[in-house]
């Protein structure tokens, strides 16, 4: 059984209510599609488990909750196309303590809102028995409240133990060249642009189509596809065509 582990976040877009946001909730929205064993650990302060849980769990995956004594809080607001980004309150910090007992499986997908969140300690023990896919997040956001800043601060070691890395385009900027990055297959993500995957020494460019809605979300949703997908066998390219094909179904509706 594949394992999506990561903090939930309470997401303000300006003139609208506060909405539900990280990996678990996004993910879980692509896993609706793609109807595998998965199962979702999800963390947030006790006093937001009865406003946000309710809205990953409804959409069917099995959840677990892990209680938390903090929820990551981000703003938005939009010129044009443009999105600016604000951090108002940072999520919990994952220790090796804090893991529950995973179900055996080959993959987990961990999913970071910001560099502090899963430290390279806690990543290795996840490691010991899995695969992990870690998202970029994990490395570039600074955990600093007010306006999100990325760079390049973390700690090379944690490298060592991921499987897959997905970056996003800016992401990708920070880290440097993701062929140099040793760790086995890296995903950079352009958005509309499609991605490009690094393995084995190759690289494979896998074009996309614009989105025309919303596409927050997008990357944990492409990331929970491309694990599922190479859990069941295929090659980092074609599950990341895999991942591109679920995104634009989830996108399009």
């Amino acid at each position: 059984m594949i394992a999506l582990i990561g903090n939930l976040s309470r997401d303000i877009v300006s003139g609208q209510p506060p909405r539900v946001g990280g990996g678990p909730y996004h993910g879980a929205r692509a896993l609706q599609r793609l109807r595998v064993p998965v199962r979702i650990y999800a963390r947030a302060a006790e006093a937001d488990r009865d406003t946000l849980l309710p809205q990953v769990v409804r959409l069917g995956t099995p959840v677990r909750y892990v209680p938390g004594t903090s929820t990551a809080t981000f703003a938005f607001s939009y010129n044009g196309d443009v999105r600016t980004m604000e951090v108002d309150a940072l999520g919990d910090v994952w220790k090796p303590a804090d893991l529950p007992a995973l179900p055996s499986g080959r993959w987990a997908h961990v999913a970071p809102l910001s560099r502090h969140e899963f430290p390279t300690e806690t990543i290795a023990a996840l490691a010991r028995k899995r695969r992990i896919l870690l998202d970029g997040q994990g490395l570039v956001r600074v955990p600093e409240l007010g306006p999100l800043k990325l760079d390049a601060d973390f700690d090379p070691e944690i490298l060592r133990h991921v499987w897959a890395l997905k970056l996003a385009e800016e992401e990708a900027e920070v880290v440097g060249d993701p062929a140099a990055l040793g760790v086995r297959e890296v995903l950079v993500t352009y958005g509309s642009r499609g991605s490009t995957v690094y393995w084995g020494g190759r690289s494979e460019y896998i074009p996309a189509h614009p989105l025309r809605t919303d596409p927050t979300g997008a990357g944990d949703a492409y990331s929970i596809a491309y694990v599922v997908a190479r859990n069941t066998g295929f090659s980092p390219p074609g599950a990341a065509r895999r991942a591109t094909a679920v995104v634009a179904s989830l996108f399009s509706r």
